[in-house]
């Protein structure tokens, strides 16, 4: 059994003045225990709010509007209030894509670590200073950084630091699944590979599932096992890290790949996607990457094609996939 399996999952945002959108449309993936999973697509595709969906961290306007969340046998969609909390121990956690995005400015790192440990106690269960001084320096040399960090508050440290916190944090209830959302986006190139073979290492040793949300696919071929590709909401894509980077099936994964060069290259040449992502607030017939797609069919204007088994992954696609259109309400092979 999945360690967390998700299936038919939307999410739509809903402000009291506006258009609502759907960033996320009837999403279904599955994580196994100690898998390192790769999350990515252009900005705005919904992939974080994916994330945010999956370890129940959405806030207004942000809802789950519909779809079952089951981890590790628990149905987490419909728990709220203390029973969430209480999953969370030991369950799963989030890092932000920000340290400042999910640090305290007005505390410090110690004090942060008091607050998780004490909001998530056992009745009866109490955490003295010296305990929770331990745990934190524990947990701070495992992202390598020194005890005296604790003592410190957030602006006082650099970004790569405050991601490494981050991480620290979310390993103090002892998760089974960590999502980490965007975690190298505003650090520079140097500090962006010791972060990632920081969470690498950590991955290896307490053998946590791990789903790495990403823009970049070059970071997440190098550092996961399997790739999720999303596109306006949906899950287009489904392979093995090194079945994608050398046999993408979907055209979108394709042209993903053309915009990163090869830095071992003479002469890099880059590729582009043409056009603009589709606009969530509308909800048009047909597979969203169609005025897109160099390949796309007649068929692709009108069936959204469902994730099909292709090799040993899946993809969404009429050209590429053996389903490839319905007539008459039922889909056929071509």
């Amino acid at each position: 059994m999945a360690l967390l399996s998700a299936s038919g999952v939307n999410v739509v945002y809903q402000p009291s003045r506006g258009q609502r959108i759907s960033a996320v449309r009837d999403v279904d993936l599955s994580l196994e225990q100690g898998e390192f999973v790769g999350l990515v697509g252009e900005s705005g595709c919904g992939k974080s709010t994916l994330g945010f969906a999956l370890t129940r961290m959405l806030r207004p306007p942000a809802r789950l509007e519909r779809g079952q969340i089951i981890f590790d046998g628990v149905d987490v969609s419909s728990l709220d209030g203390e029973e969430l909390r209480r999953r969370r121990r030991n369950g799963f956690a989030l890092v932000l894509q920000s340290g400042m995005n999910a640090l305290n400015p007005v505390r410090t790192v110690g004090r942060h670590f008091g607050d998780i440990l004490k909001a998530h106690a056992e009745p009866g269960e109490k955490h003295s200073a010296a305990a929770v001084r331990e745990r934190g320096t524990e947990l701070l040399g495992k992202v390598h950084l020194d005890p005296d960090v604790l003592s410190r508050f957030p602006h006082e440290l650099s970004g790569g630091m405050r991601q490494r916190v981050s991480i620290a944090l979310a390993l103090s209830l002892e998760p089974q699944l960590i999502v980490f959302d965007e975690p190298t986006t505003a650090l520079d190139v140097i500090v962006q590979g010791a972060v990632m073979q920081t969470i690498k290492e950590l991955q290896r040793e307490h053998k946590f599932t791990a789903l790495l949300i990403s823009h970049d696919l070059g970071v997440v071929l190098e550092s996961t096992d399997r790739v999720l590709v999303m596109y306006a909401g949906r899950i287009v894509e489904d392979q093995p890290s090194r079945d994608l980077l050398t046999g993408p099936h979907h055209p979108y994964t394709e042209a993903l790949l053309s915009c990163y060069g090869d830095p071992r290259a003479d002469e890099v040449q880059l590729g582009e996607i043409p056009g603009s992502p589709p606009d969530l607030s509308l909800s048009e017939p047909g597979c969203p990457f169609t005025p897109r797609c160099p390949l796309a069919e007649e068929v692709c204007h009108t069936v959204d094609p469902p994730l099909t088994i292709l090799g040993r992954g899946r993809a969404a696609c009429h050209v590429r996939a053996p389903l490839v259109s319905v007539e008459s309400g039922a889909a056929h092979v071509r």
